[in-house]
């Protein structure tokens, strides 16, 4: 058979077995059934990844007993499928050489296609900054816009409250404070050399979201001064660079300025074992007085040498 004629085998649900026809044409209601893997689209800008170590084990799966969920997919109009919750099922049925996927039909508009994929993919264990940050803001923007009329004002004060009101549901539905939804949407403004730091580790969030504030140059710019000090800015730097961009004065000097800067977390420790120092002090004796004496024992020798290269 042509893939062109490839059609979804309607299984009955419960809503065909209790209901007439008549009243599920009235209420839209949804279908599951087997579709072609080939005529189901991704969803446009899906921020979450589906390659990764576990879609192997998935993949295992799925070749031994099946896809056992149903993905969510809904009707394109050009009669193509558009995948709303269940691209990593379909990657795996992909691995274990299947040709179809059984998938929920549901009639929906995109902003509630956005805020379904949102929901069913945001409480996956190890989700990262950036995914996170491309959710949220897919999310707030959707509901702002199923919240919003743009044909009652087009006020910027009414989108704010929009986005506002949104930020509070979001945050509700995901367990986050409003504050931090905030600064995972910050993230979104972020280079994305920037954004891989966060997602890896080595950048921390609360420098990230200052950072993002910062124009694309001049992220270009503190990515080079990053490189040469072989480091990322903490808090307060990043808060110091962010006024500096709100002035008009944070030229590549200044940022190098900073980043060149040694921050306490960055400055060598030198230890001594305690054993080895122990029978010059009392016990007990504290560790801040340990420190004095020792400073001042070799304050002592310095001033003991400088005195003898003199005489000599």
């Amino acid at each position: 058979m042509p893939r062109e004629s490839a059609i979804p085998i309607d299984l009955p649900s419960l809503d065909d077995l209790f209901t007439t026809q008549a009243e599920r044409d009235e209420v839209g209601c949804e279908k599951v059934g087997v579709i072609p893997l080939y005529m189901i689209d991704p969803f446009p800008d899906h921020p979450f990844r589906v390659d990764d170590d576990a879609l192997r084990d998935m993949a295992e799966s799925v070749s031994r007993f099946g896809v056992l969920v149903p993905a969510l997919v809904r009707p394109k109009e050009n009669g193509r499928y558009e995948m709303v919750s269940g691209h990593r099922r379909k990657r795996a049925a992909e691995m274990a050489g299947l040709e179809a996927l059984p998938a929920v039909v549901r009639e929906m508009t995109y902003d509630e296609a956005v805020i379904a994929m949102v929901d069913a993919n945001i409480q996956r264990e190890n989700v990262l900054p950036s995914e996170k940050a491309f959710a949220y803001k897919m999310k707030i923007d959707a509901l702002s816009r199923q919240g919003y009329r743009s044909d009652l004002t087009c006020a910027p004060v009414g989108h704010k409250l929009a986005n506002a009101r949104s930020r509070d549901i979001v945050a509700e539905q995901s367990g986050e404070s409003k504050s931090q939804v905030q600064r995972y949407v910050r993230l979104t403004h972020l280079n994305p050399d920037l954004l891989d730091m966060v997602d890896g580790g080595s950048m921390a969030m609360r420098p990230a979201v200052e950072i993002s504030y910062l124009s694309e140059r001049e992220q270009d710019d503190l990515l080079d001064a990053m490189g040469m000090e072989a480091c990322t800015p903490s808090h307060a730097q990043a808060i110091r660079m962010r006024r500096l961009s709100e002035q008009g004065a944070l030229s590549r000097e200044a940022m190098a300025s900073i980043m060149g800067e040694r921050k306490s977390n960055q400055v060598e420790q030198f230890r001594i074992p305690r054993e080895k120092i122990e029978r010059f002090f009392k016990p007990g004796t504290s560790r801040e007085a340990v420190e004095a004496r020792i400073v001042k024992a070799l304050e002592l020798l310095e001033r003991h040498e400088r005195k003898r290269a003199r005489e000599r």
